[in-house]
């Protein structure tokens, strides 16, 4: 059975996902053809001998409609025989591809394949999708009579449920802040981020190198006066243990972005003379209370650690997104994982969240991570909408 190896990752730096955003000027398409023509460049193989091209994004609409991942690799240059697909599985969208990639290898039905991600959330907004529609059906309703909830009010629940107060929530944030630019000052994210050529709303060109998210000077006392995001009367009647700790500055803020990740057997990697980076050794999915939404990494990272034979003091560096604060700090509670391998480089908070792109920019910071500490094994999760995780461990060769 061939092993699968991951070659490259590589990511665009963050940009905040709003107009005026350093690439809310670019259409997504154009973003994602960059990074797959730079993957391909930059390791010096023939994009004709790409089996297929796994792209995910969830806002498949406008601008990121009929199936991205295809438009995308022909404005890249990549040969017309080339096929691609786009997968939604939430934010966890460009991890589940690189897990039908790796997947595929180690079935014998790919040589060489590559995993994407997308999101323009300036151009393709949260909620465009829908179309003003609902799309749930009645049964939905009947099995969940009091409603499903938005992610944030999930967030809330999460907090409340581990008993997160607001300070720590904040300090959390805060420190993501930190990590994230002191890993920037020390040139950690130069080998996954590649440049970009973009232009402002005025035309200006400029070379797009630096993620815009992270915000060197957030302190935890600066955040602790904004103000909740997610309250309502009608929720706080609903859910009266929810004490409205989630704002802004421990949410992952809307982000534009774009990622890839150069997947194939280890016999293919030979033969082409390339050297591997890590492999992948395990795999898991896990579902959840939709409601709570958040918490499926924690069953997901228990059937992963089960199947893979490791602990979680095995494992050398965790990725655990960093959707809202009190995600992570939940997870980490309930394996007692430490807190110093815990997105050491800074989470989603700070880099960003740009969804059908986060599980490959997660897989480029973890890859990295390893080779600069020399660290052996990488778990990464994600929590998703409608209460869904991915894990995945990688390790480092």
């Amino acid at each position: 059975m061939p092993e699968a190896v991951i070659v490259d990752v590589v990511r665009l730096a963050s940009g905040k996902g709003k107009p005026g955003g350093a690439l809310s000027e670019t259409q997504p398409v154009e973003l994602l053809a960059h990074v797959l023509r730079t993957l391909v460049e930059r390791n010096d193989i023939d994009p004709a001998l790409v089996d297929d091209v796994i792209g995910g994004c969830v806002g498949q609409a406008g601008e990121q409609a009929l199936n991205i991942s295809r438009t995308a690799l022909l404005s890249a240059g990549f040969p017309e025989s080339v096929p691609a697909t786009t997968v939604d599985r939430q934010c966890g969208s460009s991890q589940q591809a690189a897990h039908f990639a790796a997947q595929g290898v180690i079935a014998g039905a790919y040589d060489v394949v590559i995993a994407a991600g997308v999101e323009s959330m300036s151009r393709v907004p949260m909620g465009f999708t829908v179309a003003g529609q609902n799309p749930y059906g009645p049964s939905i309703a009947a099995r969940y009579p009091d409603g499903l909830v938005g992610q944030g009010i999930s967030a809330e629940l999460v907090a409340a449920k581990w008993k997160f107060d607001r300070d720590t929530l904040d300090a959390f944030a805060a420190e993501s802040h930190r990590r994230a630019a002191q890993a920037a000052d020390d040139g950690f994210f130069d080998r996954e981020i590649i440049p970009i050529d973009v232009a402002n709303a005025d035309g200006e060109k400029t070379t797009h190198t630096i993620d815009e998210t992270v915000r060197a000077s957030t302190t935890a006392d600066k955040l602790s006066g904004l103000k909740p995001s997610f309250y309502s009367a009608e929720y706080a009647q609903r859910f009266p243990e929810i004490n409205w700790h989630i704002t802004p500055g421990n949410s992952s803020p809307l982000t534009d972005g774009a990622s890839a990740a150069l997947i194939m057997s280890d016999t293919m990697a030979s033969k082409l003379g390339l050297t591997p980076r890590a492999r992948f050794h395990s795999f898991s999915l896990a579902g959840d209370d939709p409601v709570f939404m958040l918490t499926a990494p924690i069953p997901a990272t228990r059937k992963i650690l089960e199947r893979s034979g490791l602990s979680i003091d095995d494992l050398d560096a965790y990725e655990v997104n960093e959707a809202f604060a009190s995600v992570p700090l939940a997870w980490a509670q309930e394996f007692g994982a430490d807190p110093a391998k815990l997105n050491a480089r800074g989470g989603a908070i700070a880099l960003g969240h740009a969804l059908g792109s986060s599980g490959t920019r997660l897989l480029s910071t973890l890859v990295n991570h390893l080779e600069a500490t020399g660290g052996r094994y990488g778990l990464q999760t994600m929590c998703e909408g409608a209460g869904m995780a991915n894990a995945t461990i990688i390790e480092r060769v």
